[in-house]
């Protein structure tokens, strides 16, 4: 054996001569590595994109199964979803109150992407990515007010608009222009803010809010507005919640067309007549809408009121319009078994001062969210069970459900 790997040796390493070093170094192992590097990395996406197509948008929602469980569990899957879903187009990312005056900011993370919001001294809204251009330190944390952005690792610092105002200790650097910060992609509707992170979109030129619409809502910016749904309501708070599921678990019970609702909230489904539920599908938004029950209870009092509607905007934001109220949901994807889902609250102004009605409002509406949050970790769980591979559709309910994975498979198939 010993002289069978000797003979193997000998064509690569000739023997040393006593105190010769010998250099394993081959001359092109950069370029090996590249390659195989890049092959990897080729035969992982290519396993990637198969996963994709284990789900068949084409097949009737009478017959078609769900998508597998590789969709809501594995992290090149999930990987996927950030490059081709949520690093193009527009995607919500806050509110317009979080920067009500000029200098307010506040910062956000989506996938890799660092981005801090701001209205600068002028009332423009700008956004750029929350990197120090010197070494890449994070700039900003959390929501504020500041005079500027002061790098806190060196002290670079920059202005609202963006600008390299002061870098210390940089005499004798040479070739050195243009530091600003990169600029995203921001625009508005209603009360929301939105980023475009696709690479080509960095510039800060005003963007036109008419086109915005049609990029991000298509037909259905006139029905959203015309039910409320714009900036006239009174901000009232926000409530986070971490789940350990997969992002899209939580679209799928809210997309599954009141499907769970008598039997997981029984107090909210005292409030709705249930046999009155509608769904209407747009290009990327579906429309769930329900009647208030005429019978008041100490449950639904008036906090539903005559309708309830249930906007969904691919991929991940959701507008529930219901009695005086308004609130939104974001669902942030966190890795492939974990997302975060921020609450904002929005009231007509008339209500806002009436105390005990606001408090009982947002103690109903986080029992509701408590209960979403224990059904949310339970189908996660059942997911990463070897019981489970794919499941189907209710034909007459999920439709929303069909459509929203239908459009996932589009944007992840481009």
């Amino acid at each position: 054996m010993q002289m069978a790997m000797s003979m193997q040796l000998i064509p690569f390493i000739s023997t040393p001569r006593q105190g010769q070093l010998i250099n394993l170094n081959f001359s092109n192992k950069s370029s090996i590595l590249s390659r195989c590097l890049i092959h990897n990395s080729d035969i992982q996406t290519s396993q990637t994109q198969r996963l994709v197509h284990h789900f068949n948008p084409k097949i009737p929602i009478e017959e078609a199964v769900t998508p597998p469980t590789s969709w809501y569990t594995d992290p090149s899957f999930f990987h996927l979803e950030l490059d081709r879903v949520f690093y193009r187009g527009w995607q919500v990312v806050g509110s317009t109150e979080q920067i009500k005056d000029p200098r307010d900011y506040f910062t956000g993370r989506l996938g890799d992407v660092e981005y801090v919001v701001c209205r600068d001294d002028s009332g423009m809204v700008r956004a750029f990515h929350n990197v120090c251009r010197h070494h890449a330190s994070l700039l900003a944390y959390g929501s504020g007010k500041k005079s500027c952005f002061v790098c806190p690792y060196h002290g670079w610092t920059y202005g609202f608009n963006g600008a390299l105002l002061k870098a210390t200790r940089i005499s004798g650097m040479k070739n050195f222009n243009d530091f600003g910060l990169l600029p995203i992609k921001v625009a508005t509707w209603g009360p929301f803010i939105l980023l475009n992170l696709e690479k080509e979109n960095r510039s800060q030129k005003e963007v036109d809010c008419h086109n915005v619409s049609k990029e991000w809502l298509g037909s259905c910016s006139e029905v959203l507005s015309s039910s409320g749904i714009d900036s006239s309501l009174s901000y009232v708070c926000r409530r986070e919640y971490t789940i350990e599921c997969n992002w899209k678990v939580f679209c799928d019970n809210y997309l599954d067309g009141g499907y769970h609702v008598p039997y997981a909230h029984k107090g909210l489904a005292s409030g709705l007549k249930m046999d009155s539920y509608s769904i209407t599908m747009f290009e990327k938004v579906s429309i769930q809408s329900c009647e208030g029950s005429s019978e008041k209870s100490e449950e639904n009092y008036d906090r539903l009121g005559r309708k309830a509607i249930y906007a969904f905007i691919y991929p991940n934001f959701m507008i529930n319009r219901y009695g005086p109220w308004m609130d939104t949901n974001l669902v942030v994807p966190l890795g492939p078994n974990k997302c975060q889902v921020i609450f904002d609250y929005y009231l007509e102004r008339s209500l806002k001062n009436d105390t005990d009605f606001v408090e009982k409002s947002l103690q109903d509406s986080e029992k509701v969210q408590i209960e979403d949050v224990v059904l949310c970790e339970g189908v996660q769980k059942g997911l990463q069970s070897p019981a489970y591979s794919v499941g189907r559709y209710a034909p007459t309910v999920e439709l929303a459900m069909h459509h929203f994975h239908c459009l996932l498979y589009e944007n992840l198939t481009k």
